[in-house]
């Protein structure tokens, strides 16, 4: 007699046990007990649904009761749930919905593929009516019935994950106004803080209000709209409220027959996918799997693995022993602008761990482009990978506007196979200017990853960067290095870096100091790694390079100044400038080039152009609006208007300054914003003024340089150098000429020496710094004291000579200091 098999669920896990079962077993006796009033049906489609991307509902459902019935020979049983399960009869108890008829079915094989449901907490007025959930069919027809029948405006959505962050990007397609509460400090828990940070950047700009940090205190309903208290206070109101808070697995019915369960209700299965009841298993989001990278235990709602353990089991169950080892959590969403995926482990599960930076685990962040930069298209792509010091992969993070889905599985199918870095290095991977490049993105992970296992290349973090950064006891430790070109240091330098580009950079290594910690940096991190070779082979051997560079790190700190851009759609009803006729605008389109390109296409373009054109501008690079505006503000040209074409940014420029036609916010500076001093003097009043002013420009958030030559070099000697063997002439100026800032005396009325004490008194009395603490405050603002080698050389003066942190140069870091500052004083 055939064998009969029930299965309690559809959609993933059930629908595909089902069908596979049958093409094993064209004999056995399938039944399938659905307590909705649909089996099979595309989940994952309903936002899309919802925001009319994807117009049929009829699209949505993949299978029907008879044509399950018609193509598999499969007795499909809706609005029919399993209220009891009874293990040691082999029964179970039905309830039809409709009619209320309860009646008892056997089995031989039992699968529960009861799946899960989303997590509503009792928050006071959680159970209004517009409020809702998003997990079926029935929840997708009355969302979209509700936003047409209300005409809602405002919607608040509770909860960063994917359904969260989906529904999001449908909602405010429609034109309504979203809000995102996530009680985490980032949305997307899957990924790392900084990669999520990438996520909260754009849909800022896409203009969705994103709170963080926060949870929902209570509900408020007044009529049709709601206040959202959260725990911080802030009221959010709102016409509807979506809960995407998480899921938790239906395992009640399991529970009550005696099944295993874990500690978060999930269904313990071994690795045939058999349940601690015999003849009874389990698939999909209800059961606990195997983490395939760390081996842990683990609950991964996720399709994928639920189709794929549907399968094994159908095989188990038509005579096979296949075992299921484990899911990875590869996933993939689409966030308004970017695709953001993620598979395996990510560094706050590996820090939860125990495990160490640098010792346990190793980081890979770098920025690719989608396919060959020269080909239109190119968009950027940010990729994180983890790894051991053997070269086992962790886990990996990707998030980019294309070319994002087929990274992540390439890496996804290197860990499944047991593959490591030195695999992913040398993968031969398909490859046209349309679709990749000749090394693709993931190679370069791999190049990177064995770089950083061989020595050859060392990474300092965004965050690492800024506690540097904010540590007033090692500002004298480190130089952090700007390897850019000078147009691209008129858009963005970090605070206190040097600016010394790549290409002179080997003809300057001796305004460097060795024993320091060099950080290069530049717009992507290629030409700072190039930059790490060249100082490492020439004695550098402190060098770490900012991973990801100055893109990366200006999208860590976006909150600090960012431009909102307005849908071009939307872009008559604000304030414009003057229409513009298209006969007196130039075009350049920039789209397909990655930074610093647009910005260097824009400098060339305008300075072929005369006073009071515009050049219309489009570019695909995300950074493109904030840099534009930063360079206008630095260059003096005006920005005139910026809109949005898809995944076209539409800058709008005039050349010169013409503030009445700016958009608003748009502020037109000097292009030189540095002060540059030549203390020539060695005079204690003409030194003190020199560091007066310098101080006082440095604390308006200037750039400052002090160029000290000739007997300006005296401020600067030790009073307590040592022993240093010169020739007789050199000792000679030594001797005659003041050894450091406290012997310095009055240009006039010294009168022996009591003028200049009664100076320091009169000072003392009067609460005024010391030369000696304005000298100790310059150092501390980042103020670069230069000593002129070149007069060095002359009097006789060594560096073991003068004060820490002195820089030594000639001529030249002075001309290059000047050419970026607007006021220049001879001293």
């Amino acid at each position: 007699m055939a064998k009969k098999t029930v299965i309690i669920g559809g959609v993933a896990g059930g629908a595909t046990t089902a069908a596979r079962l049958r093409r094993r077993d064209e004999s056995m006796q399938i039944v399938m007990l659905e307590r909705g009033d649909y089996i099979s049906y595309a989940n994952c489609g309903l936002p899309y649904y919802i925001g009319d991307v994807i117009k049929s509902r009829d699209a949505l459902l993949l299978q029907t009761p008879q044509a399950m019935k018609d193509k598999f020979n499969i007795d499909v049983r809706v609005s029919s749930e399993v209220i009891k399960i009874l293990p040691e009869e082999k029964k179970i108890k039905v309830k039809n919905i409709k009619t209320g008829e309860i009646y008892e079915e056997t089995y031989d094989n039992l699968v529960l593929a009861t799946g899960s449901s989303p997590i509503k907490p009792p928050i006071p007025g959680i159970d209004a009516d517009n409020i809702f959930t998003l997990w079926n069919i029935p929840d997708t027809d009355h969302i979209k019935a509700y936003i047409a029948e209300k005409k809602v405006r405002r919607a608040a959505i509770i909860g960063g994950g994917f359904i969260g962050l989906e529904m999001a990007e449908n909602l405010h397609g429609l034109g309504i106004e979203v809000t995102v509460i996530e009680m985490q400090n980032q949305v997307m828990a899957p990924f790392d803080p900084e990669m999520a940070n990438l996520i909260h950047e754009n849909m800022k700009n896409n203009q969705v209000n994103l709170i963080l940090g926060d949870g929902v205190k209570a509900f408020h309903h007044q009529g049709n709209a709601t206040k959202v208290e959260l725990t911080s206070k802030t009221v959010v109101e709102t016409d509807m409220v979506l809960l995407s808070i998480g899921v938790h697995a239906n395992s009640e019915l399991a529970k009550q027959a005696g099944i295993a369960l874990n500690q978060r209700g999930g269904v313990i299965v071994d690795e045939y996918l058999q349940t601690s009841m015999p003849g009874i298993y389990a698939v999909g989001d209800v059961i606990e799997t195997v983490h395939y990278v760390s081996k842990d235990k683990a609950m991964i709602p996720l399709a994928g693995p639920a189709n794929k353990q549907a399968r094994i089991l159908a095989d188990n169950l038509a005579g096979d022993k296949k075992t299921y080892k484990g899911s990875m959590g590869t996933a993939v969403a689409k966030i308004f602008d970017l695709n953001a995926a993620s598979v395996g482990l990510n560094e706050k599960q590996l820090k939860s761990m125990g495990k160490v930076k640098h010792q346990d685990y190793y980081v890979a962040l770098i920025n690719q482009k989608s396919h060959a930069g020269y080909y239109p298209g190119a968009a950027s792509l940010t990729l994180k990978m983890l790894f051991d010091k053997d070269g086992k992969i962790l886990g990996g993070q990707m998030i980019g506007q294309d070319g994002v889905d087929k990274r992540i599985d390439t890496l996804a199918a290197v860990m499944g196979l047991g593959g490591t870095i030195y695999e992913l290095a040398e993968l031969e991977l398909a490859y046209a200017p349309p679709f990749s490049s000749a090394k693709d993105p993931v190679n370069m992970l791999g190049f990177v990853a064995e770089n950083i296992l061989c020595g050859l290349e060392s990474f300092i973090e965004w965050d690492e960067l800024d506690a540097l950064l904010a540590d007033e006891r090692k500002k004298q430790e480190y130089t952090i290095l700007d390897v850019t070109e000078d147009i691209e240091r008129m858009v963005f330098a970090i605070p206190g870096s040097r600016h010394i580009p790549l290409g002179q950079l080997r003809g300057r290594l001796d305004e460097l100091d060795r024993n320091k910690r060099i950080i290069p940096y530049c717009a992507v991190g290629i030409r700072s790694y190039n930059a790490e070779r060249i100082l490492r082979q020439n004695g550098f051997n402190k060098v770490a390079v900012l991973a990801g560079g100055s893109s990366f790190y200006k999208s860590m700190h976006y909150d600090e100044g960012r431009t909102v851009l307005k849908a071009a759609q939307k872009e008559e009803s604000e304030e414009e400038p003057d229409y513009i006729p298209d006969r007196e605008i130039k075009v350049l389109d920039c789209c397909g080039l990655q930074c610093p390109g647009p910005i260097i296409k824009v400098y060339e373009t305008i300075s072929q152009m005369q006073e009071g054109e515009i050049l219309k501008v489009s570019a695909t690079d995300m950074g493109f609006t904030a840099d534009i505006d930063c360079w206008c503000r630095q260059t003096g040209n005006t920005r005139m208007k910026t809109e949005r074409h898809d995944k076209e940014y539409i800058v709008f420029i005039r050349k010169g300054a013409q503030s009445g036609h700016a958009e608003k916010g748009t502020k037109v500076m000097d292009t030189q914003q540095g002060k540059t001093l030549i203390v020539f003097s060695g005079d204690l009043d003409k030194v003190l003024a020199s560091f007066i002013i310098a101080n006082g420009a440095a604390s308006m958030g200037k750039p400052v340089t002090m160029f000290f030559t000739f007997w300006g070099l005296n401020a600067l000697r030790r009073s307590d150098a040592p022993s240093v063997k010169k020739p007789f002439m050199d000792k000679m100026f030594g001797f005659m000429t003041p050894k450091g800032s406290k012997k310095l005396k009055l240009s006039r009325l010294n009168m022996g020496g009591m003028g200049t004490a009664m100076m320091k008194k009169v000072m003392k009395d009067k609460n005024v710094d010391s030369l000696e603490a304005l000298m100790q405050q310059a150092m501390k603002s980042g103020i670069r004291l230069v000593a002129c080698t070149m007069s060095m050389d002359i009097m006789g003066i060594t560096k073991e000579e003068l004060l820490e942190g002195v820089e030594y140069a000639g001529v030249a870091t002075y001309l290059g200091a000047a050419e970026e500052s607007n006021v220049n004083l001879f001293i």
